[in-house]
């Protein structure tokens, strides 16, 4: 039987050679020991938010990764997190920079060394069009699991049945997320109203295109080639899904230092993390075990999908989304407790 050693050996092999990364970025950037020690506590901080942040997207990932080829799950676990580390804590930052700014990726790249102050700047005025993205895609994510009239459990009964029956309703989710998207918008000046529609119509959009993919290439088919191509939905799913995981952090982490290469190196080390939560997950069969841990995934992603949207009026700090995503998913464990406990009797 695999222990959690197993399981978490590269994550803390990681954690160990990130730490001292940080430690030795620190004494680089300033040659004290104040300032190395600075940046390894801000590192450890950005990882522990990267995990809280994230242990939803471990859950949806594991219940996607069950369903997936040996060969796409396998692929996932490696391609996958190195698009998310690499992908998603450094060149979507960037990217954002060279848009913004309309500089080139070198440009951007060098404004985040040599003008730390003025790269947190562009990126701190991106965070409407990425709120509104994310929220749009995430909230998409999170209803279409509870408004499906073929889902069979339930935890919040009331809730749920509901929201289970308006599944019979085509487009209900598109104008649920619509509906919040008018909501937040109201309260914005015309200028950011222009930019958050967009965005969230971008984020709806490709919502979309992704669940479209999904089926198209996922379908069954009887040709081996198509076989060959099951799971590149899937895997498309779920790479945009980190991504819009990974919007909140990346953005949050700006508010504790402006240094791209230990934002890169706290994340990470919180993605690998997430990584080996989601193939435990996946190998020990745990939401097979436990009912409502998906049921309080979706809750969380939604809960954080709704702050994403407010936080384009009002600032929300990480602390807050993170403690209350892992309330939702400790609470659902737990009802999951019981409920197997009362099954035993």
């Amino acid at each position: 039987m695999k222990t959690l050693l197993h399981y978490f050996k590269w994550a803390i092999l990681v954690t160990v050679l990130g730490l001292m990364a940080t430690f030795w970025l620190g004494y680089r950037f300033d040659g004290t020991l104040s300032a190395a020690l600075s940046f390894l506590l801000i590192g450890t901080v950005l990882a522990v938010l990267e995990i809280s942040l994230s242990f939803d997207n471990a859950i949806v990932n594991a219940n996607k990764l069950k369903t997936m080829t040996p060969v796409w799950r396998q692929r996932f676990l490696t391609w996958g997190i190195l698009i998310a580390v690499f992908g998603m804590r450094i060149i979507f930052p960037l990217a954002i920079v060279a848009i913004a700014a309309r500089v080139g990726p070198i440009e951007a790249l060098r404004l985040s060394v040599s003008e730390p102050q003025e790269y947190a700047r562009i990126m701190s005025e991106s965070h409407l069009s990425i709120a509104a993205f994310g929220g749009a895609f995430l909230g998409m994510v999170a209803l279409s699991f509870f408004m499906d009239e073929a889902k069979e459990i339930d935890w919040i009964h009331r809730i749920e049945r509901k929201l289970r029956s308006m599944g019979t309703i085509k487009g209900v989710t598109y104008g649920t997320v619509l509906l919040l998207v008018l909501g937040f918008g109201l309260f914005l000046g015309t200028e950011d109203q222009a930019t958050f529609f967009k965005a969230a119509i971008m984020g709806l959009v490709v919502f979309m295109c992704v669940e479209t993919l999904s089926h198209v290439l996922d379908a069954e088919s009887e040709i081996q080639s198509a076989a060959r191509a099951g799971g590149l939905g899937a895997f498309l799913y779920l790479e945009v899904l980190d991504a819009s995981f990974s919007f909140d952090g990346v953005i949050g982490a700006f508010a504790l230092t402006n240094n791209l290469f230990l934002i890169a190196i706290g994340l990470g080390i919180g993605a690998m993390y997430v990584r080996s939560m989601t193939i435990m997950l996946v190998e020990k069969e745990t939401l097979n075990q436990f009912r409502f841990l998906e049921h309080g995934a979706f809750y969380s992603i939604l809960a954080l999908a709704i702050i994403m949207f407010a936080q384009s009026v009002v600032h929300i700090s990480e602390v807050v989304t993170g403690l209350l995503g892992a309330t939702i998913i400790a609470l659902s464990f737990f009802s999951s407790l019981r409920f197997n406990t009362r099954s035993e009797t």
